[in-house]
């Protein structure tokens, strides 16, 4: 792509990286014109935004500069007239402490979070804030007042009472997932009550996200952008998406996800991965978390995961990693402030002759304290030469100080420095100062410019910016920053860091040896690369994207739902079938007609409950129904074998069962006849039936079944991912092995292998056994409406473009239909005087080509007529009862039109599969059970006289 043409009017993106390209050159060149624009009005110096962001050190006016920016900028809309697309920010807590001053009188005081910087730099959207404002207020005046003050600051509240959060907050985000996510696992003690009061909790965590999802109903108008934010709204996307589908929701988690094997020791684990998937775009941090949470989604929900995210039934969400940053401008502009500068001036002369190395954390237990203090002592053990040349300052900012693990982190930490400042320590000199307490702002910008070295020992953190807010200060210094590898901050500063691993107390030592002795070259080369990437990943960059970014996958998901499958036209198919007067229906089995096996709250999947394919009972009654009317054939093609159907089927009368797709064919009144080919090659069933059994022993959980015609190896109950490389081991052995030279066709399904014959499929067969029911049934009415319902592998949905009645001549070839010019397999439109395909249509584009070297058996014998007509039948080599060879099938049928087949009236559905060849789709075999109900009572009504049928209506 030459040049630089994303600005130019008449640039169309063709692709979703084109658009996010386009995208960020155009932020780039509005910020370039804004900062423009600012230097010409004001000089040089944007007085919009920075003098109004640094007011908040000006004690006097008491308004802090976000205040400012707020009004900054609904000023400039309204100059400009111009009207921006909002941005919806839900999140658990508001930017803002409310303190009640009387029964309708607030104070807020803005808060400036890395949240609430990002999206100040959001030029493109108008942000509000959705959430909890920290306090319980339970009157309805004090609400008004509250939601009124809040509007100002454009913020909308979400009332919780304080059972609510002391359930949801403090039970379940706090005491379950935060843990959990932080892998440090569930609550071990009193396990009894640890069971019970999670019921709760996770009931007060559901209601906590409708109530948010309530709220940002109430305020949400058509085109807004809902970005919902961290673990305590994991609910909100599915609830956002019930009310109303069109809703763009994004997601994005600000701490780490664990690993599959963590997350499934949640009993919630799978509410909660299919809450988060209703979204259309899910973010993390780093693309470890994406991959951890689309590989929950593949191991514990059964979903595909791709390279972009996880499918759900033909339904995408984008999985994606989107790194934060902070504002660097605001810790880079500060240093030069005079309050800093003179706290700068008085920590060094404080620490005048020392190496300073820094520590900010929350006194928290994952932040890895203890460790980092343990290996401090270590270094002054093997380097006692910088004993006195050499200070640690530990910032551990106290959090929830009423919980007993926190107490007895505070305690450790005390002791473990109390122990060191004893051993090391002099009379006027201290090896570690320790401050359980924060420092503000400018206090905290002077000590990062200070510092030789910064150390961050985080055991697990999602990101932690103290490392960012180090760099962003130490453009004058250079200084060192130590990083623990289990932070997310290693995967974006891991370049220009010493990266260590926090538990090995002896690496972290030595790594603090390498840093303050590092030579200055070094120093400036690992400054350098980590200060670009700070200055230029902004925490404005990183909203300016994931927005971007769901709005182009929005775009996406809106183009795929114009080319997905609709759904059948329940009515329409009903009303058509009871004015035809020849109907034949085709059905699946597996997976349309069988009963249901998922159980509410089973752990995994039932295997041997699975594995025993059994009827729906609900539809034994439909059935019965239908396969009375003598005006309806009803075949069951199925790829099971004849026992699997006879126990299902063997009891209704007027019902065709075509087992192995369609080999294997006998009306319930009779015995089994064949429909193979006579020369059908099966030499090859030994050989892969070895290859089968190795793999099944290999892999666990998966099983293979052998039929007459074909093999199928199952991993579905396997690990996936253990499952999918033995999948390709055994692909790959086959075809440079035992069916290199063999007539055979190899379907891949899901998580499935089958070894066929060449031109075993249900479309291939159908014309011999609609040749056989037109001979045995005398049918002298040609079929004049056809229902498709079935859950069949890609190759075998040449069934479904069997029966179209009208294919367009440029219609695009796929695997499923013939190659057009071969004379022996032409399609409908090119044989328009034959209704009936004739069994020329056998094969598929894969089987006839994948390897020059096979040889195809002969195909089956062709109709004798290849006009309308059926003037003989269809020679097929029959056998006898039971599972023996049995009778062959009668010489003549009378002539006549067999298939009288109009569009409207064939109906092809695919239950379950949305990439499919058919015209329709019902989602689940429940919609076909209901479906098939409401058939079959349609029917029994118009068989009835028209009075009775009114007096039951």
């Amino acid at each position: 792509m030459p040049g630089n043409n994303y600005d130019g009017k008449s640039f169309v993106p063709t692709s979703r990286i084109e658009w996010l390209l386009r995208n960020r050159e155009q932020r780039k060149s509005s910020k370039a014109s804004h900062s423009n624009e600012a230097s010409d009005r004001n000089g040089g110096t944007d007085c919009s935004v920075l003098d109004f962001r640094w007011r908040e050190s000006d004690n006097s006016g008491g308004v802090s500069y976000l205040e400012h920016y707020l009004e900054g900028v609904l000023a400039a809309q309204a100059l400009n007239g111009t009207v921006r697309q909002r941005l919806l920010v839900v999140a658990n807590r508001l930017p803002v402490s409310a303190v009640r001053r009387g029964e309708e009188s607030w104070s807020l005081d803005i808060s400036a979070g890395g949240l609430v910087s990002a999206l100040l730099g959001v030029k493109e959207f108008e942000a509000r804030w959705i959430g909890w404002a920290g306090v319980n207020v339970p009157d309805e005046a004090g609400q008004r007042a509250l939601t009124r003050a809040l509007a100002e600051k454009r913020c909308i509240p979400v009332f919780l009472d304080e059972d609510t959060v002391n359930q949801y907050y403090n039970g379940y985000c706090n005491n379950i997932l935060w843990p959990l996510f932080h892998y440090l696992g569930l609550p071990q003690e009193d396990r009894l009550a640890t069971t019970r009061s999670f019921q709760s909790q996770f009931a007060a965590y559901k209601k906590a996200n409708e109530m948010f999802a309530d709220v940002v109903y109430e305020n949400y108008e058509e085109g807004d952008v809902v970005w919902c934010h961290d673990y305590h709204l994991m609910f909100l996307p599915a609830y956002l998406k019930q009310h109303n589908e069109k809703i763009k929701v994004g997601w994005f988690l600000h701490t780490p996800f664990p690993s599959s094997e963590i997350h499934r020791t949640l009993p919630s684990r799978s509410e909660l991965l299919r809450a988060v998937l209703a979204a259309d775009l899910v973010g993390f941090h780093t693309y470890d978390y994406a991959r951890h949470f689309v590989s929950a989604c593949t191991r514990i929900l059964g979903l595909e995961g791709t390279p972009v995210g996880v499918e759900d039934q033909g339904r995408l969400t984008r999985v994606a990693a989107f790194p934060i940053g902070i504002d660097s401008e605001r810790f880079i502009q500060a240093l030069e402030l005079p309050e800093v500068q003179c706290h700068i001036k008085e920590l060094q002369e404080i620490f005048f002759g020392r190496k300073v190395m820094l520590g900010v954390d929350r006194l928290d237990m994952i932040k890895g304290i203890p460790q980092k203090i343990l290996a401090f002592e270590k270094f002054l053990e093997e380097n006692p030469n910088w004993r006195e040349k050499v200070v640690l300052l530990q910032i551990a900012v106290p959090t929830r100080t009423d919980v007993p693990e926190y107490q007895k982190l505070t305690s450790q930490v005390h002791e473990i420095v109390g122990r060191i400042n004893g051993r090391f320590g002099t009379l006027t000199t201290v090896p570690i100062h320790h401050l359980d307490r924060s420092l503000d702002f400018h206090a905290l910008c002077a000590l990062y410019a200070v510092t030789d070295v910064a150390i961050v020992t985080s055991l697990r953190d999602g990101m932690n910016l103290v490392s960012y807010e180090f760099v962003a200060c130490q453009d004058s210094k250079k200084g060192v920053l130590i990083l623990s590898e289990f932070a997310g901050a290693a995967q974006s500063l891991g370049a220009g860091a010493i990266l260590v691993n926090p538990w090995n107390i002896t690496e972290v030592a030595n790594s603090i040896s390498q840093a303050l002795n590092m030579c200055p070259e070094e120093r400036e080369k690992r400054h350098r690369h980590n200060f670009h990437h700070v200055t230029t990943h902004t925490a404005q960059e990183w909203a300016e994207t994931f927005v971007s970014e769901l709005d182009v996958t929005v775009v996406e998901a809106q183009e795929r739902i114009i080319h997905v499958t609709p759904p059948l036209p329940v009515n329409e198919a009903i009303e058509r079938y009871l004015k035809s007067k020849n109907r034949l229906l085709i059905l699946g089995f597996n997976a349309t007609l069988t009963e249901p096996t998922d159980a509410p709250g089973r752990r995994g999947r039932d295997q041997i409950r699975e594995m025993e394919l059994k009827l729906h009972p609900e539809l034994k009654d439909p059935l019965t129904a239908l396969c009375s009317d003598p005006k309806t054939t009803i075949i069951v093609l199925s790829g099971s074998d004849r026992k699997v159907l006879d126990d299902n089927f063997g009891e209704y009368n007027n019902m065709w069962l075509a087992a192995e797709n369609g080999m294997f064919l006998r009306s319930t009144k009779g015995d089994w006849m064949t429909t193979m080919p006579e020369h059908l090659s099966m030499e090859w069933i030994d050989s892969v039936k070895h290859v089968f059994e190795y793999f099944t022993e290999r892999t666990p959980r998966s099983h293979f079944e052998t039929r007459e015609t074909s093999l199928v190896w199952n991993y579905k109950y396997a690990d996936v991912e253990f499952g999918r490389l033995q999948a390709r081991d055994m692909l790959q052995h086959l075809w440079t092995g035992p069916i290199s030279n063999s007539s055979v066709d190899v379907f891949q399904g899901s998580r499935s292998i089958e070894v066929r014959a060449v031109g075993v499929t249900k479309g291939a067969a159908m014309d011999r056994i609609l040749g056989e029911i037109v001979h045995s049934k005398s049918m002298s009415t040609p079929i004049d409406y056809v229902l498709c319902i079935g859950h069949f592998l890609g190759k075998d949905e040449d069934v479904y473009t069997f029966f179209e009645p009208e294919l367009p001549p440029d219609a695009i070839v796929t695997h499923t239909r013939p190659k057009l010019n071969d004379p022996l397999k032409q399609l409908p439109w090119e044989r328009r005087a034959l209704k009936l395909p004739g069994s020329s249509r056998i094969g598929s584009k894969s089987s006839s080509s994948h390897n020059s070297k096979t040889q195809r058996p002969p195909p089956l014998p062709p109709p004798r007529s290849l006009d309308k007509r059926i003037n003989s039948s269809h020679h097929i080599c029959g056998n006898g009862h039971g599972h023996g060879h049995g009778r062959p099938v009668a010489e003549k049928v009378s002539s006549f039109n067999v298939l009288d087949l109009k569009g409207d009236n064939y109906f092809s559905c695919s239950t379950g599969r949305t990439r499919t060849e058919a015209r329709y789709l019902l989602g689940t075999p429940d919609d076909a059970v209901a479906f098939f109900r409401e058939l079959a009572r349609a029917s029994f009504l118009d068989s009835l006289p028209s009075s009775s049928s009114s007096r039951i209506m």
